[in-house]
């Protein structure tokens, strides 16, 4: 996916967990943040923290969204991600891919993956990794308009 593309249609969930959201809902009042995770992976988890951090520090300018991308047949298990979802705070939406519907429209490899989205629905930044959380927060902020919070 190319910066400055629109963000995708949120359609073709297997499942939703924590309500479901569409483009429509998160274009044009706030940026959106997407990451994608997976159960299997390592990585996701140690960076759901710092995207939980995320998530509430800018709980009033910000949308995030999970998207789980399943890596491999055991990480198809409906109740599983919604365990490893619980147990890892994640209370945004979740997006459950199971037949790789969004990854495809994003043109995903990776987890974890995050997209940044401006308010009107463009692609601001993109980053694959478990690394550079500082970056992230760099490019929200920009995306924000608001200076580094220490």
């Amino acid at each position: 996916m190319k910066l400055r593309a629109q963000m995708p249609e949120l359609t073709g969930a297997t499942k939703w967990f924590n309500g479901e959201v569409s483009r429509d809902e998160l274009v044009g009042e706030k940026p959106t943040l997407i990451h994608f995770w997976s159960v299997s992976c390592h990585l996701c988890k140690e960076a759901m923290p710092e995207i939980n951090e995320l998530r509430d520090e800018y709980e009033d300018d910000l949308n995030v969204v999970a998207v789980h991308m399943p890596r491999s047949e055991d990480d198809l298990d409906l109740g599983v991600i919604e365990q490893v979802a619980l147990g890892h705070d994640i209370s945004q939406p979740v997006y459950v891919d199971s037949d790789h519907k969004l990854t495809e429209a994003f043109e995903n490899q990776y987890v974890p993956a995050y997209y940044v989205f401006d308010k009107e629905g463009q692609l601001r930044h993109f980053q694959a990794g478990g690394s550079g959380m500082k970056m992230l927060r760099k490019r929200l902020n920009r995306v924000l308009g608001t200076e580094e919070k220490k």
